[in-house]
């Protein structure tokens, strides 16, 4: 994700992808069609992590061309490695820093991305600043509070079993997963007709196996999380989720995720 630090937990693209790569590219095809851009523009995907919304885009927003920046150097390697089309590159970057000139973009998108930013002000700045006159700004960030099953599920086990959680539960964290702020946000960025939606879209994990093992790959504060408790702990939390999550009689674990989406001109 995009941030200005360097982070373990933003390292290993493939266990990403196994984590919550598979959900996002679900939330960016709705995302995408939302947006609601003309074809033949310049995007930019800031914290484009493993190309999920960059792929997306170029299957259903029918750019010019697509410039794709993330500050890991992992996700960046995935990215190049599975969106080959040519109207796409990508960069190790920063959303403080583009590698991108002043008012050479149509459409600045970021998925997933602002509650791992340090300063989400300065990042919507830079966005207006590569952006041309009445370019469209959107973003989409997880319902972590609620919406997002997968994870509030997880916290809330995490969270009876170890109280000191709360320093790195995502809803608690991140005042940006809720609708109210994340509109503020945009309007004290000066941006015009902001429109905020939900998006939501179903998680189907086969088992309760591929429901947790995805937690064991240290990507994400989630993962990151699980993996820093000794195996007692850990063993500890599996089971409680496995007696606690909605398993349905041939195995199957039916969740939601929902994303809050917001769109502006600049």
């Amino acid at each position: 994700m995009l941030t200005v630090m360097s982070e373990r937990i933003w390292a290993d693209g493939q266990a990403y992808e196994r984590y919550v790569g598979r959900w996002s590219r679900l939330v960016a095809q709705k995302f995408v069609r939302w947006v609601r851009v003309p074809s033949g523009q310049h995007w930019l995907d800031a914290g484009c992590g493993t190309g999920a919304l960059t792929e997306t885009i170029l299957t259903h927003g029918e750019p010019a061309s697509i410039t794709g920046v993330d500050p890991s150097a992992g996700f960046i390697s995935v990215a190049r490695e599975t969106v080959t089309d040519p109207r796409a590159t990508f960069h190790v970057g920063n959303a403080q820093e583009l590698p991108l000139a002043d008012r050479s973009a149509d459409v600045a998108v970021c998925g997933l991305v602002l509650n791992f930013v340090p300063e989400p002000a300065l990042a919507l700045e830079e966005f207006a600043r590569v952006l041309k006159p009445e370019g469209v700004m959107a973003a989409y960030v997880w319902d972590y509070a609620e919406g997002m099953e997968m994870m509030r599920h997880f916290w809330n086990a995490a969270g009876e079993l170890d109280p000191r959680k709360a320093n790195v539960d995502e809803g608690l964290r991140f005042p940006l997963c809720r609708p109210e702020p994340l509109r503020q946000l945009w309007s004290d960025a000066g941006l015009a007709d902001i429109t905020v939606t939900a998006i939501e879209i179903p998680t189907v994990f086969k088992h309760f196996d591929d429901y947790w093992t995805p937690f064991l790959g240290g990507q994400g504060p989630a993962p990151a999380y699980t993996m820093s408790l000794p195996d007692k702990d850990r063993d500890a939390l599996r089971d409680l989720l496995r007696e606690r999550l909605p398993v349905a009689a041939d195995g199957t674990i039916a969740l939601t995720a929902r994303a809050w989406a917001i769109r502006a001109t600049v």
